[in-house]
């Protein structure tokens, strides 16, 4: 009986094992076509290159990924949840207030498109009009990340004992807010490359957020 369970205890190891390769393989690549993918671009970017750069051979890309939208695809999931505990993490740091509202804005622009330039360059550029499918799922990201907002908005007004004046303010709030990220990250990080001033840029973009929410509020002492 000892030895079985010990056999059992070895087979589960190497099973583990080999669960870690597999798992470090995958990020491998994951990191490859990223880079790739950011500085070559999704179409100039083949599967022979994201092999080449991940150490592995091609049939091993072709193991994990169905193919090159495949790839992009799983990236974005990750990266969307990246983003999303970016700010969610800030907003819940300074509490349900307009004061977490505001630092999880600065959070978009400081943490995320400071530190991951690559995952910007995905989001908001590679991804953008490749094909149906990519296209339908980057939406349903941009969904996501715009419930956060309006569950954060509905958290600060009921926190701060307010009220929106309108039933659509914190819908069209949210939207707003999710379509000036991803503008004014495109055009700072990519079209004029004035990532060195993103953060200044940052809060000019978040401090004009504020005041509109703030607009909005049937209780305008809500700062």
């Amino acid at each position: 009986m000892p030895a079985k369970n010990l056999k059992n205890e070895k087979l589960s190891s190497s099973a583990l094992r080999r669960q870690r390769e597999r798992e470090h393989r995958y990020q491998t690549i994951l990191a490859a076509a990223e880079k790739l993918f950011a500085t070559e671009g999704y179409h100039k970017s083949s599967m022979e290159q994201i092999a080449d750069a991940s150490e592995v051979s091609v049939g091993m890309v072709y193991f994990y990924f169905k193919n090159k939208e495949d790839l992009i695809i799983q990236l974005m999931d990750e990266m969307g949840y990246a983003l999303r505990s970016t700010l969610g993490t800030a907003f819940k740091k300074y509490g349900a207030n307009m004061e977490g509202f505001k630092q999880a804005g600065y959070a978009f622009f400081e943490d995320f498109c400071v530190n991951y330039p690559e995952k910007c360059a995905i989001i908001f550029r590679e991804s953008v009009g490749k094909s149906p499918g990519m296209e339908q799922h980057r939406k349903a990201l941009f969904e996501k990340c715009t419930g956060d907002v309006r569950k954060a908005l509905t958290a600060v007004c009921e926190n701060q004992g307010v009220t929106f004046k309108g039933k659509y303010s914190a819908e069209v709030i949210a939207v707003s807010i999710m379509g000036i990220y991803e503008r004014v990250a495109y055009q700072y990080l990519f079209w004029q490359d004035a990532s060195h001033d993103i953060k200044l840029i940052g809060r000019d973009a978040v401090d004009f957020i504020i005041g509109g929410v703030n607009n909005l509020f049937n209780d305008s002492s809500c700062t």
